[in-house]
């Protein structure tokens, strides 16, 4: 038995079409999806500071957070199956933590843990993207993960969304 295949083509067939029809401006996107991030980053930061000073403006303010953030987030992914919606959300805050945590790390001088994490952010920022688009079906992504020399979530992202490509 071979392994299966990543059929690229069809990926970027899928992408083109996407452009094509002018339902996704992929540059937008990618500023909407940091957008996202930050609010989300928001959103911790009023609870926490709520929690800290006791002070319950601070949880009106992250309603108002929390509002924003859903209306980025619905101009992203406006049909969702599932917890699509709540993945999506719960990557793209992983990312930003993971992209934090790394720039701390390397103004520390720890270059190479810092290397490490960004990695891992733009590998899970990927994978944002990845579902985002509907680029792959969930089954998929087993197989693809299983085959040799398959494509990875990054290699996709990296070859498809490119903020200076307007």
């Amino acid at each position: 038995m071979t392994n299966p295949t990543f059929d690229f083509g069809e990926i970027i067939k899928k992408v083109e079409k996407l452009k094509a029809s002018g339902t996704v401006d992929l540059s937008t996107e990618e500023d909407l999806s940091i957008a996202a991030m930050n609010l989300v980053s928001l959103e911790e930061h009023l609870f926490f500071t709520n929690v800290k000073t006791g002070k319950e403006e601070y949880l009106g303010l992250l309603t108002q957070i929390r509002e924003l953030r859903k209306s980025v987030m619905e101009r992203m992914v406006p049909k969702h199956e599932g917890e699509t919606w709540c993945i999506t959300k719960h990557l793209l805050a992983a990312t930003m933590r993971l992209m934090e945590v790394g720039t701390k790390l390397n103004a520390d001088g720890k270059k190479e843990e810092a290397k490490e994490l960004f990695k891992k952010a733009h590998e899970t920022y990927s994978m944002f993207w990845v579902l985002r688009l509907k680029l792959i079906n969930a089954g998929e992504f087993k197989e693809i993960a299983g085959a040799e020399k398959a494509w990875t979530y990054k290699d996709i992202v990296n070859k498809l969304v490119n903020c200076c490509d307007e």
